[in-house]
């Protein structure tokens, strides 16, 4: 399988700890791609027509976007032998798939933040809803931390992961340890699993 990959995205990282939580990494050929905004890519858009990373090229041809897919795509591929991140129903499931979701919009603020604060003119507005927004979602899972921690590991626990690591490698300054943090102690320990380990992204 062939994956449009870059170390800095934090929705290929989801799907990469995934990879490695269910022993399917070394089957991935990572394609280093960039998808910039304002530069569509035109050899990642052969394979992707919005030009977005990640995606998954199939042995058979076929394409899978976006991170959700194909996680979700992972986990059926290697449930059998690992174990599963997606819950199958009941509470579980539903909790699983609101902190997916949960994790996931964190993102989509925390990117769409970053992309206002590099423009030449940034909109201060704009800027503080965004950290407004960031502040309030950190709160809100602070107070989830202890449910975090009971819960069996999965989905939900990954996007997590991956959206508070992307909290340190792109907003140092926010000091979001001290906004929440019960979060904080649950994130380092999620942090020391081998598949957070094996895919912090680069500098630069």
């Amino acid at each position: 399988m062939k994956l449009h990959w870059s170390p800095k995205s934090p929705y290929v990282r989801k799907v990469m700890v995934c990879a490695h939580e269910l022993g399917l990494a070394p089957r991935l050929e990572l394609v280093r791609s960039v998808a910039a905004m304002l530069e569509p890519n035109e050899r990642l858009m052969r394979d992707n027509p919005l030009s977005k990373i990640p995606t998954l090229v199939l042995e058979n041809g076929f394409v899978l976007f976006d991170s959700a897919v194909i996680c979700e795509y992972l986990n059926d591929l290697g449930e059998s032998t690992a174990g599963t991140l997606f819950p199958k129903q009941g509470a579980d499931k539903w909790q699983a798939l609101r902190w997916h979701a949960f994790g996931d919009g964190l993102l989509d603020a925390l990117i769409l933040w970053r992309n206002e604060r590099e423009r030449e003119v940034p909109l201060p507005a704009l800027i503080a809803a965004f950290e407004h927004k960031t502040r309030t979602a950190l709160k809100q899972l602070d107070d989830e931390a202890l449910a975090l921690a009971e819960t069996p590991f999965g989905i939900g626990h990954i996007a997590l992961g991956c959206a508070l690591g992307y909290i340190d490698y792109r907003f140092e300054s926010l000091d979001w340890r001290n906004i929440a943090p019960r979060l904080a102690q649950w994130h380092a320990e999620i942090n020391a699993r081998p598949s957070f380990q094996q895919t912090e992204p680069l500098n630069g």
